[in-house]
């Protein structure tokens, strides 16, 4: 009986160390839709890799994801650009410290349905056309066929830099159609022979084809050396600096294997860059 007893406590003592190995650190992530496929990525490798640690990803956009931020809603915020003054005086008005880091560098790139003959604009080209004072193609060399505008809806950093470097802050038409994430863009553009559209370089795939500004080509090196006109960097923040399972997601996207996985995503790790609390 006393030996039955003492088997009974190994095992329950077995089990107890069992589960305390098991306990899972959940991490939320979410914002930026052009950051999401890097962070699909380095979730997948992280989690085989250490399977304490269970990331939770949804995209939204850059404001959504700073703002969940700022709500405490969310653990990580991803951002397709720099956080506002009006966000950190409401991160303060909530007793959050966002802290800032730079993961990479991106392309923003206009694209256009692979039945459009066209192949480069200008961006005084793109800046007509997205304000509607181009409204067919042939005005720019392309096919006799009213443009269809697609853009990014308001939520979006994509939009933002947009908005900044093609639009020098003048609206986009009225006329464009609004999507929420680069997924969206690539599928509507993708279905419609007239449609013009910009997604992050990442999204790049052979159901859409990408347009040339200025004679340059979007790619990673383009990007990273300034000469691709439409360079942004892409940010993840955190709630002060970052700890615990939090602290492993962002580490793990600093590491080699993290920026190795970044590279497969057609994006380029910032060098020499600066973490800081804002």
């Amino acid at each position: 009986m006393r030996k039955n007893y003492l088997i009974s406590l190994l095992a329950l003592s077995a089990m107890a160390v069992s589960a305390s190995s098991m306990a899972k650190e959940n991490v939320t992530v979410s914002g930026s839709t052009t950051v999401l496929p890097v962070m699909q990525k380095i979730s997948e490798h992280l989690m085989q890799k250490d399977p304490s640690v269970v990331i939770e990803l949804s995209g939204g956009g850059s404001g959504s994801g700073i703002k969940a931020l700022n709500e405490q809603l969310t653990q990580i915020a991803m951002s397709s650009r720099k956080i506002k003054d009006k966000e950190l005086k409401a991160a303060e008005e909530k007793g959050v410290k966002p802290f800032e880091i730079p993961v990479a560098v991106d392309a923003i790139v206009p694209i256009v349905n692979p039945k459009n003959s066209l192949k480069n604009l200008s961006l005084d080209d793109l800046r007509k056309i997205y304000k509607g004072e181009i409204k067919n193609w042939k005005d720019v060399g392309g096919p006799d066929a009213p443009i269809v505008l697609v853009s990014r809806d308001t939520s979006s950093g994509t939009f933002e830099t947009w908005e900044s470097l093609v639009m020098k802050n003048q609206r986009v038409s009225p006329r464009a159609l609004l999507q929420s994430s680069n997924g969206t863009v690539v599928q509507t553009v993708a279905k419609n022979p007239n449609a013009i559209g910009y997604v992050g370089l990442g999204y790049l795939v052979s159901i859409i084809k990408a347009i040339e500004i200025n004679g340059i080509k979007a790619t990673p090196e383009t990007a990273k050396d300034g000469k691709w006109p439409l360079s942004r960097d892409l940010y993840l923040y955190t709630n002060h600096q970052p700890q615990g399972a939090v602290k492993k997601v962002t580490d793990f996207c600093l590491s080699e294997e993290g920026l190795s996985l970044i590279k497969k995503s057609v994006l380029f790790r910032l060098l020499n860059v600066n973490f800081r609390s804002l």
